[in-house]
């Protein structure tokens, strides 16, 4: 039986803008199941990033519920939800937020460094999370020495080092070339058939939202469409993800 990674029920969030009050999302319901990959659309403005930093344990929700696994993060300190972001989450970004003078191997590690990992054991996670991604050759070059692919296949392996149940990835080929985005949504396709990682995609992009196994699509703070993906696009690239 296949159990609900995400469970949301009438999430509410209000910012104030000096006296304006901005309502980003109007609750919303939503569930999404372990194992799915969910392409996540709107314009900007519409809701789509405040849901993902809700799901991602960077804000709160001003009212409702958001179950992760079945446990309820919004009654989680500050500190139990970092503990949730480094432990059952990986992210995955448009600009790659690589530090420039650590090798890809030391930014695979960055992770690791607060929970304790040996430096022994750090070495040998980030060497397989890099093999995965098919970049265990590069392991000591610079950001600066790999081309913007490589450096997002970097980041990858960074979020699911350590294996994580849920990865949240916003616009994550908004800067890369249309053959250089197929091969990374190609290891986002495979990381979620070969090892189950729940996977959320931000995308404008009708083409990208193809990748995925279904689509939602926000405007004005709801969701107003939500169905499978028809004719589902598949990478051309056949690289398969090592187990790791």
């Amino acid at each position: 039986m296949v159990t609900a990674a995400i469970e949301i029920s009438g999430l509410v969030k209000t910012y104030m803008l000096g006296d304006v009050r901005v309502e980003a999302l109007k609750g919303v319901d939503l569930t999404i199941l372990s194992g799915e990959f969910l392409a996540v659309m709107g314009p900007s403005g519409s809701g789509k990033s405040t849901l993902m930093n809700i799901l991602g344990c960077l804000d709160r929700p001003t009212t409702g519920s958001y179950r992760l696994d079945g446990r309820e993060v919004g009654e989680l300190t500050r500190d139990g939800r970092a503990v949730i972001r480094r432990s059952r989450i990986g992210f995955v970004f448009q600009g790659f937020n690589l530090l420039p003078r650590l090798s890809a191997l030391e930014n695979v590690e960055l992770p690791m460094i607060y929970d304790s990992t040996s430096a022994d054991a750090r070495r040998d996670r980030a060497g397989a999370a890099l093999a995965a991604v098919g970049l265990e050759e590069r392991a000591h070059h610079l950001p600066s020495q790999l081309s913007g692919g490589q450096q997002q296949r970097v980041a990858i392996a960074r979020a699911i080092v350590n294996t994580p149940a849920l990865l949240l990835a916003d616009e994550p080929t908004g800067n890369l070339d249309s053959a250089t985005s197929d091969e990374i949504l190609g290891i986002f396709q495979r990381l979620n058939e070969e090892r189950g990682i729940t996977l959320v995609l931000v995308t404008h992009e009708p083409d990208i939202s193809e990748y995925a196994r279904r689509v939602i699509r926000f405007r004005d703070g709801v969701i107003v469409e939500d169905h499978p993906v028809a004719s589902r696009r598949r990478s051309a690239s056949p690289a398969g993800v090592s187990p790791g």
